[in-house]
C-alpha cells in the first residue's frame, strides 16, 4: 500500500508565516498545514518583542523605509522594503480582526489605541506588541483559528525530507510505474510535465514511516537555521530544512553571511535559548561591565539602541578584552512596578532562575538569533522553482539587508504570507493536479546500529561553527570551518544513504547543507559590513554599489557563488 496525501496547498512551517498564508487560503483551498513537532513550536511561539508598524502620529512610512535602509548596511533592496512597510498597517489590522490581544495604551499617548516600544535601530516608538510575549498572542490566536478551519488539514510531528520535482522523477526508474498511475488517472505523465515542485515525501514521525504529499502548490515557511550553532535563542525546530530542500531542488540562496547575534541572551546553565527582548533596552536597560560600567556609547552614540550587529560585536569585544563570561544587563533603576508591567514574562522567568531584574542587573551574552538571508524569492514569495513558494525567515526578499532591524521579521511574515497567498489563489486554478507520486523506497537501507555518529556531528557541527563563523570571522577560520563540513557531508550522505532516515538524522543533513551555504557566502564577500564582520576584511569596500551574495545549486558537487546587484 502507498499512502499518499493530496491537497490545493502544502504549507511546511507553521509559525506566523505558515499559518497567516494558510488562514488567508483556506477559504478557497484545501490546505496541509505540516509542523515538525507540536503545531505551535517554533521561532514565533517565543518573539518577544513585537511587530514595526507606523501607527503614531509623529511617524511616519517614509521614516520607517529609511530606518530599515540604514540598517540594513546598504544592501537592503528599497522597492522590497517600500513594499513592506506600506503593507504593514493592513497586516497588523488583519491580526487585530482575528483577535491577537496587543497591549492597550492606557495613557493614550499621540492619540495611540496600542502601546508602541521602540527597539533598536527605530528612530520612533513603533513596535506593537502583547505584553512581552508578542509571538506567544499571535501564534497561539492564529492556531486556534487554523484548528477550526474544515479546510486546513494540519499534521503535526511531520517532519519534510525532501520536495518532489517533476524532474527529479523522470530521472528514476521508478517514474514509469508512476507514469503508467498517472494515465489512468487523467493526470499527465511525469515526461510531458515541465519541471516544477509536486509535493515533499515527509516523515510521520509518530508512525515511523515516509509518505508522500501531493499538492498544486508547496510553500516552505520552516523558519531559520540558529541550530547550526552552538549558542542560539533558537528553538531546536530552527534547522535550516526549507533552505536545505529548496537548493537540493534547483534554487539559488542569498546573503546566508549574514546571522544575526541577538545581543542579549540570559547566561545561565539552566536557561537554554532564553532571550531577554530588546525592548528592555528600549526601555532604559543599560549594559554594563562586571564592574558596573556602561560602555555602549564607547561604540555607538546611540547605545544600546544601535543596531543588533554593533551591539553583539561591542558585547563579545569587551567579553574577550577582559576575560569575562558574559556583560550585564540592568534595568532595575526604573520602577519595579513599570518592570513587571512592562515585561512580566521575562520577569517571571528570570525569577525561576535565581534573579530579579526589578532589583539587579541581569547576566547576558549574544548568541546566534535571525538568518538574514535565504531563498531567493519574488515580492509574491515565489522561488526559482515552478509551484514553490518561500515566505517568513527562510526566504531573501531583499527586505533586511545586511542586518535586521528588530521586529521587522514577524511583520515580513504577515506582508508576505498575504502575497504569497494572493499569487497562489490566482493561479490554482489553472495549475493541474500532480500525478499520484512514487513510495519513498527503502529497499536498500537498514536500521542503523550506530547512531551516536548522528549525535557526535551534530555536536562537531555547532561548535566549530560558533568558533569558526560567528560574530567575529576571518580568512583562515572560515577554510577551516569549510573543510571540517566537506568531512562531515561525506559521512552523513554515507550514513543518509544506507540507513532509514530518522528525525535527527534529516536535520542534521540539512544543518550541515546550511552551514556550507553560510560558510561559502562569508568566502565570498571579502568586506565587512553588517552583521558579517571578518578581521582580514575589516571595512565595507568602496567605488561600487553594494552586492548581495548570491549562490546557485551546481550541476556537479562544488556551489557556483556569484555577487550580484
Amino acid at each position: 500500500m502507498n499512502p499518499q496525501f493530496q491537497h490545493d496547498v502544502l504549507i511546511i512551517g507553521s509559525g506566523a508565516a505558515g499559518l497567516s498564508l494558510a488562514l488567508r487560503l483556506a477559504d478557497h483551498a484545501r490546505v496541509a498545514l505540516l509542523a515538525k513537532g507540536p503545531l505551535p513550536e517554533g521561532a514565533t511561539l517565543y518573539a518577544q518583542g513585537g511587530i514595526s508598524v507606523v501607527l503614531d502620529e509623529a511617524d511616519s512610512i517614509a521614516s520607517h523605509i529609511e530606518d530599515t535602509l540604514s540598517t540594513g548596511a546598504g544592501l537592503c533592496d528599497r522597492d522590497t522594503v517600500e513594499y513592506c512597510v506600506s503593507r504593514a498597517r493592513d497586516c497588523i489590522q488583519w491580526l487585530i480582526d482575528r483577535g491577537v490581544p496587543f497591549t492597550r495604551d492606557n495613557e493614550n499617548r499621540h492619540g495611540n489605541t496600542y502601546h508602541l516600544t521602540r527597539e533598536g535601530g527605530h528612530s520612533h516608538r513603533r513596535v506593537i506588541h502583547a505584553a512581552d510575549a508578542t509571538g506567544q498572542a499571535v501564534e497561539k490566536t492564529l492556531e486556534e483559528l487554523a484548528r477550526e478551519h474544515p479546510n486546513i488539514e494540519i499534521f503535526e510531528h511531520h517532519l519534510a525530507i525532501d520536495l518532489i520535482t517533476s524532474a527529479r522523477l523522470t530521472s528514476k526508474p521508478v517514474s514509469k510505474l508512476a507514469s503508467k498511475q498517472a494515465s489512468k488517472s487523467g493526470a499527465p505523465a511525469f515526461e510531458t510535465m515541465k519541471n516544477r515542485c509536486l509535493g515533499a515525501y515527509v516523515l510521520d514521525r509518530r508512525r515511523e514511516r515516509v509518505v508522500p504529499f501531493a499538492a498544486r502548490q508547496v510553500a516552505l515557511a520552516t523558519g531559520g537555521a540558529g541550530k547550526v550553532y552552538l549558542y542560539t535563542s533558537n528553538p531546536d525546530v530552527a534547522t535550516g530544512d526549507g533552505i536545505a530542500m529548496a537548493w537540493r531542488a534547483g534554487c539559488r540562496v542569498a546573503n546566508m553571511e549574514f546571522i544575526q547575534f541577538h545581543p542579549t541572551c540570559l547566561y545561565h546553565p539552566r536557561a537554554k535559548s532564553f532571550l531577554i527582548s530588546e525592548a528592555v533596552r528600549g526601555e532604559g536597560g543599560r549594559l554594563l561591565l562586571p564592574d558596573g560600567t556602561p560602555f555602549m556609547t564607547r561604540f555607538d552614540p546611540r547605545g544600546e539602541l544601535a543596531p543588533r550587529d554593533i551591539v553583539a560585536r561591542a558585547i563579545d569585544h569587551e567579553m574577550k578584552r577582559l576575560g569575562v563570561d558574559c556583560v550585564y544587563l540592568d534595568i532595575s533603576h526604573k520602577p519595579a512596578a513599570f518592570v513587571r508591567e512592562h515585561f512580566p514574562n521575562i520577569h517571571r522567568r528570570c525569577l525561576e532562575f535565581g534573579f530579579d531584574m526589578t532589583r539587579e542587573p541581569l547576566p547576558v551574552v549574544p548568541a546566534a538569533h535571525y538568518l538574514c538571508g535565504g531563498i531567493v524569492t519574488d515580492l509574491r514569495g515565489r522561488t526559482d522553482l515552478p509551484g514553490l513558494y518561500a515566505v517568513g525567515e527562510t526566504a531573501w526578499t531583499g527586505l533586511h539587508g545586511a542586518n535586521r532591524m528588530a521586529s521587522n521579521s514577524l511583520l515580513e511574515c504577515l506582508v508576505f504570507a498575504e502575497s504569497a497567498a494572493r499569487d497562489i489563489l490566482a493561479t490554482l486554478a489553472e495549475t493541474a493536479a500532480p500525478p499520484p507520486l512514487p513510495a519513498w523506497d527503502e529497499s536498500q537501507v537498514t536500521d542503523s546500529d550506530e547512531e551516536v555518529l548522528v549525535a557526535h556531528n551534530w555536536d562537531e557541527l555547532r561548535r566549530f561553527m560558533w568558533d569558526y563563523v560567528g560574530i567575529v570571522r576571518s580568512d583562515k577560520r572560515l577554510q577551516r570551518a569549510l573543510r571540517r563540513t566537506r568531512l562531515l557531508q561525506q559521512e552523513i550522505d554515507e550514513y543518509y544513504g544506507n540507513f532509514r532516515v530518522t528525525g535527527d538524522l534529516i536535520e542534521l543533513r540539512n544543518l550541515v547543507l546550511v552551514a556550507e551555504l553560510i560558510i561559502r557566502c562569508a568566502m565570498a564577500r571579502r568586506e565587512s559590513r553588517g552583521l558579517h564582520y571578518t578581521l582580514d576584511h575589516p571595512a565595507p569596500l568602496t567605488g561600487s554599489p553594494p552586492r548581495n551574495t548570491v549562490l546557485t545549486p551546481p550541476s556537479g558537487h562544488a556551489a557556483r557563488s556569484a555577487l550580484t546587484g
